[in-house]
């Protein structure tokens, strides 16, 4: 098994995981909503991919994709005169379910990570599963106890 990084030449492979996941692991989706998102995804990808504002790794073996995690890069207002201040937020942590238990989420989550960390990523964010927590906590994630997870829908 081969843990490697997307690039732009996995464009249709990057969207095929995220449909999949998606599709899998939240609600299936009518065609016409699905053929929608895959071209948002295109031009998310497409705008993205370079400019290190999205990072995807993959565990492959003979050329089958078997687990991904994906993470997004954005640059928040400093904290004080000497950084930047990136912050990551972690999606679409995903394994077919036919390769779950295997460590290949771990694997993926720590090269995402290292990754993270050479693009002097300063936090990551993630919204966990039940299922997905003892990884997450095992990787060094903690939960926050004084933030509530709100969103708006505008």
């Amino acid at each position: 098994m081969e843990i490697r990084k997307a690039t732009l030449d996995d464009m249709e492979l990057l969207i095929k995981l995220r449909m999949d996941y998606l599709t899998q692991e939240k609600n299936a989706m009518e065609l016409g909503e699905a053929e929608n998102l895959k071209a948002k995804l295109r031009d998310y990808f497409g705008k993205w991919i370079a400019g290190n504002g999205f990072v995807a790794f993959f565990a492959e073996k003979d050329g089958e994709i078997l687990s991904c995690a994906f993470l997004s890069v954005v640059e928040r207002p400093p904290r004080n005169a000497d950084t930047t201040y990136l912050v990551g937020t972690v999606y679409n942590v995903f394994t077919y379910p036919e390769y779950r238990r295997r460590g290949m989420a771990t694997e993926v989550m720590a090269a995402l990570l290292a990754e993270a960390k050479s693009l002097g990523v300063a936090s990551i964010d993630l919204l966990a599963t039940e299922a997905g927590k003892p990884l997450y906590r095992k990787m060094g994630f903690c939960e926050i106890t004084n933030y509530t997870a709100m969103r708006f829908k505008g």
